[in-house]
């Protein structure tokens, strides 16, 4: 059957936000011809929705159009009717992804683009339900794109030793594998689509900071683990004076007289003295857990700690709910 025809015959469904599927974070990348896999871009995830109108949104359904622009411009391309899920990923000089790049979005116009991966809705028509490898077919068939700000994701069909080799080789953030047959479950973190990262970084929750120069001097972050917001490092490494600024003006609205942290005051000395005892809490300003930053770190310590912490950006495609202890391997 002509693939037109083929997605006349699909049931019917409005052109509106769908909240992303997610990926779940394993330390050990599955293999096998079940799996395809992808690279892991190092950006925002957002998805696009083509309903008379462009609208691209964050994956908390939060308007993207403001900050993109140009990519709401080229995305009018896209057939009416239409969701896409996708991600907004700036590239450096060489064609790396670079999430710093991301953070001086005005400025940095020129670098940013809209990868596409999946294809939803097309022509109000539900493609959820079929198997990624059909809604691939669709998508490479129905997506006419001409602008260079919107590309289509590639997917590679190989063992997953060759795949991690290559992104380690190239120094990318890590590797998204999907099961072929997987369907598109909304909202859901299935295991169907999984990510494994051979970096160290990730997002963490931002649940305070100490003050100092332009605001704050440390931020002070960490994860999830159930319903526990897990303190893990102080991070004062990574900002400049602008971006000290930048940072404080997204977050003082937070302040709060609760600390979020099931873990502290810590009571046993790090090797290093970082340790943030009931003595240097006092210095504290709490925050509502409700930003999330992206950080990289040498090591995790035995204590649950980390080692050597960057600052590399705020991220607003994050639930703070969702953020727990990533595996990573270098």
């Amino acid at each position: 059957m002509p693939r037109v025809n083929r997605l006349a015959s699909l049931p019917k469904r409005k052109a509106e936000f769908i909240e992303p599927m997610d990926c779940a974070p394993v330390s050990k990348l599955l293999d096998g011809p079940g799996w395809v896999y992808e690279i892991k871009l190092d950006g925002y995830r957002a998805v696009a929705v083509k309903s008379g109108r462009v609208n691209l949104y964050s994956r908390r359904h939060k308007s993207f159009n403001s900050q993109y622009p140009y990519l709401v411009e080229a995305l009018d391309e896209l057939p009416e009717g239409t969701v896409v899920d996708g991600e907004v990923v700036a590239l450096d000089e060489s064609g790396r992804p670079n999430f710093n790049l991301l953070q001086g979005y005005r400025q940095q116009a020129i670098h940013i683009h809209y990868f596409i991966f999946d294809l939803l809705v097309c022509d109000n028509r539900d493609l959820t339900k079929l198997p990624l490898t059909e809604r691939r077919k669709f998508m490479k068939s129905l997506l006419k794109l001409e602008s260079h700000r919107v590309r289509i994701s590639e997917q590679f069909e190989v063992l997953a030793r060759d795949m991690l080799a290559a992104v380690r080789h190239q120094g990318l953030e890590g590797v998204i594998g999907k099961r072929r047959n997987s369907t598109y479950e909304a909202g859901k973190r299935t295991g169907s689509w999984v990510k494994y990262r051979v970096n160290r970084g990730q997002g963490f929750v931002v649940g305070g900071y100490i003050p100092g120069p332009h605001g704050f001097d440390s931020l002070i972050v960490g994860y999830y683990k159930e319903k526990d917001l897990m303190y893990v490092a102080r991070v004062r490494n990574g900002f400049v004076p602008a971006s000290r600024r930048q940072v404080f003006e997204r977050i003082h609205h937070l302040v709060c007289p609760t600390m979020p942290f099931a873990n502290l005051p810590d009571r046993h000395k790090s090797r290093w003295g970082d340790e943030l005892t009931a003595e240097k809490m006092k210095e504290c300003v709490w925050l509502r857990p409700e930003a999330v930053a992206q950080v990289e770190f040498l090591e995790w310590t035995q204590a649950d700690r980390l080692r050597h912490s960057k600052f590399v950006g705020l991220r607003e495609d994050k639930d703070p709910q969702q953020v727990v202890k990533e595996q990573s391997t270098l």
